[in-house]
């Protein structure tokens, strides 16, 4: 459709636990890995492991799919980054669900160290705070972002996977 207008894509592989670095930006024309850091999910999308998706307001799970990356703003979180869902019934209610990328002090790899775990979002691909910063400027405005997990609906039903 025209949405993506620059050769980044990036990945958060939730088929990872939440305690590796599951979030990796790659630059397509070169192939170069531009960043790896870790990433939260939902926090009723799973413990360690990320599990139940959904695509409705009020779940605090994590949606599947692919999305378009649109304008860095600030927030009471700080730097966030607004995301496009472009999969009916996967992922097209991210604005109204309020997901975005956005940095967060429960994921981190102190945090990890303290409490076993890395912390859960509200469904948001929330990053370190350390990294928001450096995540929002390589992926902002029109770069693909594609949430995978190995979700049988998902991979059954979604027309962009296919």
């Amino acid at each position: 459709k025209g949405e993506i207008t620059r050769d980044i894509i990036s990945i958060c592989d939730f088929s990872q636990s939440c305690n590796n670095k599951r979030m990796y930006v790659i630059d397509l024309s070169s192939g170069t890995l531009l960043y790896n850091t870790l990433v939260a999910h939902g926090r009723n999308t799973g413990e360690e492991f990320a599990r139940y998706f959904s695509n409705q307001n009020s779940t605090h799970k994590s949606s599947l799919g692919f999305y378009v990356t649109e304008d860095k703003f600030n927030s009471k979180l700080g730097t966030c980054l607004r995301l496009k869902g472009m999969e009916p019934g996967f992922n097209d209610r991210a604005e109204s669900r309020g997901i975005i990328v956005h940095g967060a002090s429960y994921v981190s790899e102190n945090f990890i160290t303290n409490y076993g775990t890395c912390g859960r979002s509200w469904g948001c691909p929330a990053v370190p705070m350390k990294d928001i910063e450096s995540v929002v400027d390589l992926i902002k405005d029109g770069t693909c972002l594609f949430i995978y997990a190995p979700d049988r609906t998902y991979m059954a039903l979604s027309k962009m996977v296919k």
